[in-house]
């Protein structure tokens, strides 16, 4: 139906989460309207990611350098490290402006029903970080099946070693409604109450 090389930047646009046929078809027709100037800035910006962007050899954050900006600074507490499924969280807990420690990508979850293992996520890498210096181990991976497994299985990994292992809390949300809420939300909500 459509030339080759058109339906092969459909395709290509497919591979972006959340983006179906029709989608794509409406970013390909939007991309050929493109002047030269703007194609070529995006070829560009694709390029400059593809050769220039790596993960930190600490802690597998995106880096423009073997060693990312977050473990580089001496200001940040390296004495607490909040460990994370996906680069995204980072920035998301960045944004907080209230986290100072370091923090740990693993990259992904333990998902048996996706054939995802604890080997095939960056665990190792993890407890090769944990020395004398290190007091606090903050698990902040997602409140879904995977993520509360994940959670669980470095907790127990990490019983042997002297330190503090916490979870980050779940519930509620500003501004949410209770008869909005799904049980599970509503639970975690119960279970993290504090003292007022």
């Amino acid at each position: 139906m459509y030339p080759k090389r058109f339906e092969q930047l459909v395709e290509a646009y497919r591979h972006l989460p959340g983006v179906g046929l029709k989608t794509a078809e409406r970013y390909a027709f939007e991309t050929i309207e493109w002047d030269l100037e703007t194609i070529d800035e995006i070829i560009t910006a694709l390029v400059e990611v593809r050769d220039g962007i790596k993960k930190c050899s600490v802690c597998g954050n995106l880096s423009e350098d073997n060693t990312c900006d977050i473990c580089k600074d001496t200001s940040r507490n390296h004495e607490m490290i909040c460990v994370v499924q996906s680069a995204k969280d980072v920035i998301a807990m960045e944004k907080t402006k209230e986290y100072h420690g370091v923090y740990h990508v693993l990259n992904g979850v333990i998902s048996t029903s996706k054939g995802i293992l604890p080997e095939d996520i960056n665990i190792d890498s993890l407890l090769e970080r944990i020395d004398d210096h290190v007091k606090e181990i903050i698990l902040a991976t997602n409140p879904t099946v995977e993520g509360e497994t994940t959670a669980m299985y470095l907790s127990k990994l990490l019983e042997p070693y002297d330190i503090k292992v916490t979870r980050i809390a779940h519930g509620l949300p500003m501004g949410g409604h209770l008869d909005y809420a799904d049980e599970l939300t509503l639970i975690k909500a119960i279970e993290n109450r504090k003292k007022m």
